[in-house]
């Protein structure tokens, strides 16, 4: 429960929240059970790390769960309507906003979490910050392609529950985030022990990093089978490919010290 606390990805369940729960009818109770979650991952961020200062996405969370809250007691029928339709790009690109803006700020939303699990005399070291901004930089290419899968979806095939720009591609781009959040720091910190001739464990190949995104193929088949969004062929195939790929990349020896994944 600690480490999950201390995750970026805890900062981001109200979006998520967001997005599985709005939808026609259903604006105010999405917003508000967003607004409520920011508010308190803020109390519990504050409770077990007393004196530690606001994150940039706790912050924005709650700055921006308010402006919606707001905006659905004194907005139009009309307006909530459209923000029921296009909220989740909305998040996705404010979500997009936030991590490129703390890069260029110097302060990569990332980094905030991890400093608070490792030593001080850590934080300035480029290697650190540099894995921190390819990190965020990642998160922040993972919502710019939600953003226009949602948007194709909405503005050109006029269907915001698109199986494929609605669902597939958005939480495709953040498994992709996710994992490379768990596997970087792994790479960077065996390739800096190699290279100071220390032992530790080998650096992890490139196939774990791969093996949840094919592994995410077989349940988008089976959806296409049964939701008819596609050729049956499209979906028998993703089945099979998504199977074949795991058992290949799991079979994949890991990588030996000094050798790179």
């Amino acid at each position: 429960m600690a480490q999950l606390l201390d995750s970026p990805v805890v900062g981001m369940s109200p979006w998520i929240a967001m997005s599985v729960l709005v939808g026609p009818g259903r604006y105010e109770l999405a917003v508000g059970i967003s607004l409520a979650l920011a508010v308190a991952l803020v109390v519990l961020g504050r409770v077990r790390h007393r004196g530690s200062s606001l994150k940039i996405l706790e912050v924005a969370d709650v700055v921006f769960f308010a402006a919606m809250a707001v905006i659905g007691v004194f907005a139009s029928q009309g307006t909530i309507g459209w923000l029921e339709n296009y909220s989740g790009e909305v998040s996705n690109i404010a979500l997009t906003v936030i991590a490129l803006g703390s890069m260029a700020v110097g302060v990569p939303f990332t980094i905030q979490y991890v400093r608070e699990q490792v030593p001080r005399e850590r934080w300035s070291d480029p290697l650190f910050l540099r894995t921190n901004y390819l990190i965020t930089g990642a998160w922040g290419a993972a919502f710019a392609v939600a953003a226009l899968a949602g948007a194709y979806g909405d503005l050109v095939l006029h269907n915001s529950n698109n199986l494929w720009t609605g669902w597939v591609i958005q939480i495709a781009a953040i498994i992709v985030a996710l994992q490379f959040t768990r596997w970087y720091p792994d790479v960077v910190r065996a390739r800096a022990l190699r290279e100071r001739g220390l032992p530790g464990p080998p650096e992890p190949p490139l196939s774990a990093l791969l093996v949840p995104l094919a592994g995410y193929l077989t349940p988008v088949g089976i959806l296409v089978l049964a939701l008819d969004a596609g050729p049956t062929w499209l979906g028998v195939g993703l089945i099979v490919v998504g199977v074949v790929l795991v058992r290949s990349l799991s079979r994949t020896p890991s990588a030996e010290p000094g050798v790179r994944g």
